[in-house]
């Protein structure tokens, strides 16, 4: 399937006013008033169900591989978890599950 330039910038152009009008209906329209405590409260953990979110299809079908599960990768994304939840800091975290990731793809052809 190809597209047309223009038909690619077209598509750019809908979605891009398609994502400001589903902002919009919410911030826009609310504008200064205040919000309910439990909408502050549930808006607090957005981006804790956007990163796994974005991390999952990376990890469970990564291009890298084809699309096929990799252990090497889950193995990473679990140490990921476990030393962020040990530690209590992300930072620690991502590097551990970098580390994890790297030394068992540099180990994986010997084995």
């Amino acid at each position: 399937m190809t597209y047309t330039t223009g038909e690619i910038w077209l598509t750019i152009g809908v979605l891009a006013i398609g994502t400001f009008l589903i902002r919009f209906s919410f911030l826009g329209l609310i504008g200064d008033r205040p919000m309910p405590a439990i909408v502050l409260r549930l808006l607090r953990f957005t981006p804790v169900a956007v990163l796994p979110g974005m991390v999952a299809p990376l990890v469970l079908w990564p291009a890298a591989t084809g699309g096929t599960p990799d252990p090497v990768r889950m193995i990473a994304a679990a140490a990921t978890m476990g030393i962020a939840l040990w530690t209590r800091n992300v930072l620690w975290g991502i590097i551990g599950g970098a580390a994890t990731l790297y030394a068992g793809l540099a180990i994986t052809p010997f084995l």
